[in-house]
């Protein structure tokens, strides 16, 4: 595995700027998880490093050498895309064999058939090896093309969004295992999505994107905990944050236009005035959707709640978030 590192990476195609000077560092065995909506440059961060595209400026560099002049042959990456890329007249070995038959690797049979083995095991899917791909339902489709990435030893593993496609308990179960396997592997792995649940449950650092510039980097939790723009606190947490004119609450410092606040950062009891809009049970909690002052918010309470639509109840704000006009945090 490999140190990966942009160093001021700037890609345009057309008008269009995918990527706006973007300096960030994938620390070898780490998780990283690139975060933001379609367009935020994500995916074009990956092609940057598997060298599908190269930048207009800056440096992709791997363990401190440059590969800008690298083919992505060269470069050593293995990656995993949102659809399956299988095979689909090949069986699962076959389709595993693939890549470590490259004349690149030179990797003997005996060899082969060992690699292919153990991310069988790995993957849990031994007993699918002789099975044609189409012969496979979506989440096995996806385990083997993952396992076509683990069989080899790439420099880092580059994967855009492969769990999108899958239905929800099957996402839940991948994400278990993906976690699991690169904490096995000591993989250095470079993860795209825009499911903010991925971000926070699989990654040691969540690098935050908007329109191809890098807002904020750094381990889930901290980024949760301590946005740096509205923008970087709207990515992680759900329910998503609530953000009403700083002015609703009293005590707003000076320059706030903003106060940001997590449902967890919203007491009841005391404050202002809020009527129920609507109350959904979610079984462990129930969360209240709120109207005071005529803005909207939503926080959470204890599972068993009373409360209604139309009951009134009375709220403030605890550790909450302050950001000025521009939507940048105000301390």
């Amino acid at each position: 595995m490999a140190e990966v590192t942009l160093h001021q990476v700037t890609k345009t195609f057309g008008d269009t700027v995918a990527l706006d000077h973007v300096s960030l560092t994938i620390a070898d065995h780490s998780f990283v998880v690139l975060l933001g909506p379609t367009g935020a440059g994500k995916t074009t961060t990956l092609r940057m490093i598997s060298g599908l595209d190269k930048p207009d400026s800056g440096d992709v560099r791997f363990d401190g050498t440059s590969v800008n002049r690298l083919m992505p042959a060269q470069r050593n990456v293995a990656m995993v895309f949102q659809q399956y890329s299988l095979y689909p007249h090949l069986s699962v070995r076959e389709n595993l064999e693939f890549p470590l038959k490259s004349p690149l690797l030179r990797m003997a049979a005996d060899e082969i058939a060992k690699t292919v083995a153990t991310v069988a095991e790995t993957l849990q899917i031994t007993h699918k090896l002789d099975n044609k791909a189409t012969e496979l339902s979506g989440g096995e489709m996806q385990r083997v093309s993952i396992g076509r990435a683990l069989v080899r030893k790439p420099n880092i593993y580059l994967m855009d969004e492969p769990l999108s496609s899958l239905d929800a308990k099957l996402r839940a179960d991948l994400r278990i295992e993906l976690k699991r396997i690169q904490a096995h592997l000591g993989a250095t792995l470079l993860y795209v999505t825009h499911d903010q649940i991925e971000a926070m449950t699989m990654a040691t650092h969540v690098g935050v994107l908007d329109a191809g510039r890098l807002v904020q980097f750094g381990p889930p939790r901290e980024i949760y905990e301590n946005p740096i723009s509205i923008y970087a606190a709207s990515r992680l947490g759900q329910p998503r944050i609530n953000i009403l004119p700083a002015d609703v609450f009293g005590g707003a410092p000076s320059g706030a236009s903003f106060i940001g606040m997590r449902p967890e950062q919203i007491v009841q009891g005391q404050g202002e005035e809020g009527q129920v809009t609507r109350v959904e049970r979610l079984g462990d909690q129930t969360r209240l959707y709120l109207l005071i002052k005529g803005h909207d918010l939503v926080t959470v309470t204890e599972a068993h709640t009373t409360l209604k639509n139309g009951d009134v109840v009375k709220i403030q704000p605890k550790h909450a978030f302050y950001f000025d006009q521009e939507g940048n945090r105000v301390n």
